[in-house]
């Protein structure tokens, strides 16, 4: 089994506390409210959402009927959580699990830039190409930036 890491930075406007608490604090509420077309439900099936709790999001189309998270590390202080994509369609025939980890670093302009490092544990041989992650790293940067829209167009959530 081979490990393929790809790792993103993306610019944000938001504080990173209030951006950390959207991303993985309150994300089962917050989720199926911004991404409805998406994100049908999103149910903490195991834990309180720390470290060990099982997260399944159901998604409201696509190829994709759902997918199971593990949270394996979350620093509300320093802003980082580590979270491993353990069940769903999307591991398919080529990953055993997809193991990510994202962290929040404040800027001097009050915002934060998210660091994120996808960890694709290979079935086998299996070969993963650039499309393949490009694909995964779009949809992250897509959910970032609505997240980030929401939380600027309402400066009380999670102020």
């Amino acid at each position: 089994m081979g490990v393929i890491t790809h790792t993103n930075e993306l610019s944000c406007s938001v504080a990173p506390s209030r951006m950390f608490t959207a991303m993985f604090l309150d994300a089962p509420n917050l989720m199926p409210k911004l991404m409805p077309d998406t994100i049908k439900s999103v149910e903490i099936l195991e834990g309180d959402g720390g470290a060990g709790s099982v997260v399944q999001i159901n998604f409201s189309a696509g190829p994709f009927k759902y997918i199971k998270h593990r949270t394996d590390f979350i620093d509300k202080e320093n802003f980082i959580c580590k979270y491993s994509l353990i069940e769903g369609e999307l591991l398919g025939d080529k990953f055993e699990c997809i193991s990510h980890e994202v962290k929040l670093e404040p800027t001097s302009h009050g915002g934060c830039i998210v660091k994120m490092k996808a960890h694709f544990h290979c079935k086998g041989d299996v070969k993963i190409n650039e499309e393949e992650m490009k694909a995964g790293q779009e949809k992250g940067e897509k959910m970032q930036k609505v997240i980030e829209a929401y939380l600027i167009k309402h400066p009380e959530v999670y102020a």
